[in-house]
């Protein structure tokens, strides 16, 4: 099979027979097959994680789906946010979360960090 990169679903469902293929013939290693497996598999893994990258959650919404779960109401978050205003504030995205808030909600809603910490997203170029 001729390598090239992995443009559309036509191409990625080719490549994904030619790994089922490949994985029947079960290659010895350092065999032209056993590299071409390997090369697709880098493709096809590469070709996925454009296609069906999984987004960072929003850290307003991991808040809110905490909330859900424990049926708190905005005036249970007073005590990690500040007081009713500030809760208003940060739910309704008027204000962002600061890093005491960040710390306290984690610990108070057993969230992760990682949910609440949002990173600028890179521009692609």
């Amino acid at each position: 099979m001729l390598l090239k990169p992995i443009k559309n679903e036509a191409d990625y469902d080719k490549a994904l027979s030619r790994v089922d293929e490949l994985m029947e013939l079960n290659p010895k290693l350092e065999t032209r097959e056993s590299d071409e497996l390997e090369v697709l598999v880098m493709l096809i893994e590469k070709y996925e994680e454009q296609e069906w990258a999984i987004s960072e959650p929003d850290p307003i919404e991991a808040i809110k789906v905490r909330m859900e779960q424990m049926h708190l109401k905005q005036k249970d978050l007073i005590p990690y946010i500040g007081n009713k205003s500030k809760v208003s504030e940060v739910l309704n995205r008027k204000i962002g979360l600061s890093l005491t808030m960040i710390t306290n909600i984690a610990i108070g809603l057993h969230l992760p960090l990682e949910s609440l910490i949002q990173l600028p997203q890179k521009s692609v170029a």
